[in-house]
């Protein structure tokens, strides 16, 4: 069962006929944790597959949802329309891994050039400038730490996934959501119960450790120069990242070298760290973006504000060092 189908009791016509256009179905066969599912790292290894689809499908329910507005859902399940194959691996390969912005450009041009998506458009009075930036939409976007149908689907996403929590955990979560207003006078998703709050934070913040986990940045970051390489060689082009990963593998496997290359990716299992490169491996040092949720509670403000415990483990995450040397194997 898709996480996404607890977000509302059916899809909407025009969410699934915009679901159903070639650019949406591309993101079936791209994967939400970039790449560190192919490795044999004992926390990704038992992974279920949890695409780009479903998640963009997921913020797209979420938003209709909580807003019944078409355009903030199509802005919603348009968010990831861009992305390239590994998802934020590109970002490692083009330097911008601390923000990880690079993978939203190319979103009008794709939602302009593809007459089906104008189809659905047209038939909703909407134009491109509607539904090409999720950003104008707090329900669905809005800056950490706050809670957004973008953070809020894939944090649900993964708690499932990594395993940290079940589909009935998870639904309550979720029913207990509504749209409230924080401290800016903006629409927020809000927690009614505290209880239910702290409980999805202290999910998050799991979540996010994984993130940043020592096995995930160096799975991104050995993935992002393999396919620096393969563009360098010419065994990849920039064309090839948009299109899906069984396709840029079959590229990849197709020479001799970077086949090799890719299976010792995939044999990854565990990981070494020390505070100075050892000799023999792939030795890094790698930062990365530490995501973070505080949501509100309902007549309380931020979770952080009313349980210290949280707060307390909120600015531990923040402190995580990441200047020391890891390396796989």
């Amino acid at each position: 069962m898709k996480v996404y189908t607890i977000y509302h009791p059916e899809i909407p016509a025009f969410l699934q006929n915009a679901a159903d256009t070639p650019p949406m179905q591309r993101l079936r066969a791209v994967g939400m944790n970039c790449g560190c599912e192919y490795t044999a790292f004992p926390r990704f290894d038992r992974c279920t597959r949890y695409s780009r689809y479903d998640h963009s499908l997921g913020v797209g329910l979420i938003v209709w949802h909580f807003t019944q507005s078409p355009a903030q859902a199509l802005a919603g399940l348009f968010h990831d329309i861009a992305t390239p194959a590994f998802s934020h691996v590109v970002d490692f390969l083009r330097g911008d891994h601390l923000t990880q912005e690079s993978t939203e450009e190319g979103t009008t041009e794709l939602i302009d050039g593809s007459p089906e998506i104008q189809s659905v458009l047209r038939s909703l009075g909407l134009a491109t400038s509607d539904v090409c930036d999720y950003h104008r939409y707090p329900v669905a976007d809005n800056d950490a730490p706050r809670l957004s149908a973008d953070r809020l689907e894939y944090t649900l996403g993964n708690l499932v996934q990594f395993g940290f929590a079940g589909l009935k955990t998870v639904r309550s979560l979720y029913e207990d959501l509504f749209v409230g207003e924080n401290e800016d006078g903006a629409p927020e998703l809000t927690f009614r119960s505290g209880e239910k709050a702290i409980a999805f934070a202290q999910g998050a913040l799991r979540c996010a450790e994984v993130y940043v986990s020592d096995e995930d940045r160096f799975a991104m970051q050995m993935l992002a120069e393999l396919l620096r390489d393969a563009l360098r060689k010419g065994v990849l082009t920039e064309r090839d990242l948009y299109t899906t990963e069984p396709e840029v593998l079959a590229r990849l496997q197709a020479d001799g070298a970077f086949a090799r290359r890719w299976e010792t990716f995939r044999s990854y299992r565990e990981i070494l760290t020390a505070d100075q490169p050892g000799t023999g491996g792939d030795w890094r040092v790698i930062p990365a973006k530490k995501r973070r949720i505080d949501p509100l509670i309902m007549n309380r403000g931020r979770t952080s504000a009313c349980d210290p415990a949280f707060k307390q483990q909120l600015l531990q995450f923040q402190q995580l060092p990441q200047d020391y040397w890891v390396c796989g194997r």
